[in-house]
């Protein structure tokens, strides 16, 4: 199924992955796209959405392709250690971000480029899997609020459910068969205009990304059919770490 037709050149690397992954996908998963014509078909934009899975890049791509757009992720700096791997994420036009360091600046840069020179920006802003028990949206990282508010770029939401059958969180083996209903929910741009022109204060940018995930989580509880909790699980107050295996750590927490 194809919404809107592919503007860009695709180029050598989504020549390669385009036919792979998108059979799997479609032999693996039952699409539900609800409100996907809210991509716009041109123009720089950021997608936000909730993060659930590993697979969630691969789902998300497929919903913004079949939208006529070729979707830039900001991605862990670990995937390009590799040089072939480098190589294929670079031609693709990923982004590397290196967590908890200085050189994250250097990835906000790249984002802002990438959404004035009109490319479609994809992010997590919970900025890792959620580790809420029942896989709700987290409180939000700043890096999307502040690319927004950078750029004035519309920020569509999305509220995604389903890809956790597919591969549960911190898993390697996923469950293919039979095909799981993969569900998405695109809402209306999260409207940041009256911050935009306002300094980048960090109260400011605060707004912005409770604005962006209070959309986000409205989605998820309408695909869900259920209601969020009142108050977004936090890393820091939970003292869980934004690195590494929750199941593994709480093990070794439980261990006597």
């Amino acid at each position: 199924m194809t919404v809107r037709k592919l503007q860009q050149k695709r180029g050598w690397a989504w020549n390669i992955a385009v036919p792979i992954i998108k059979p799997l996908l479609l032999a693996t998963t039952r699409q539900e796209w609800i409100d996907g014509d809210r991509i716009p078909g041109t123009g720089g934009c950021i997608v936000v959405m909730n993060h659930i899975s590993h697979l969630d890049p691969l789902t998300a791509a497929h919903i913004v392709y079949d939208h006529g757009r070729l979707p830039r992720y900001l991605a862990k700096s670990s995937l390009f250690r590799n040089r072939a791997l480098s190589r294929f994420f670079t031609a693709a036009g990923q982004i590397p971000v290196e967590r908890l360091s200085k050189n994250a600046v250097g990835a906000y840069d790249a984002a802002v480029a990438a959404v004035r020179n009109g490319e479609c920006v994809v992010v997590y802003p919970e900025g890792t899997l959620t580790r809420d028990p029942d896989l709700w949206p987290m409180v939000g990282k700043s890096g999307a609020a502040r690319i927004a508010l950078e750029t004035g770029c519309p920020v569509i939401p999305i509220g995604q459910w389903g890809a956790q059958r597919l591969l549960a969180p911190y898993t390697k083996r996923p469950h293919l068969f039979p095909r799981k209903p993969i569900t998405m929910r695109v809402g209306k741009p999260v409207d940041l205009s009256d911050l935009v022109d306002q300094p980048r204060t960090q109260e400011v940018v605060q707004q912005a990304t409770d604005r962006i995930m209070a959309a986000i989580t409205a989605l998820v509880e309408e695909v869900r059919g259920e209601t969020a909790p009142a108050e977004r699980f936090d890393m820091r107050k939970a003292g869980v770490r934004p690195t590494g295996n929750p199941n593994r750590d709480r093990n070794k927490r439980e261990r006597p």
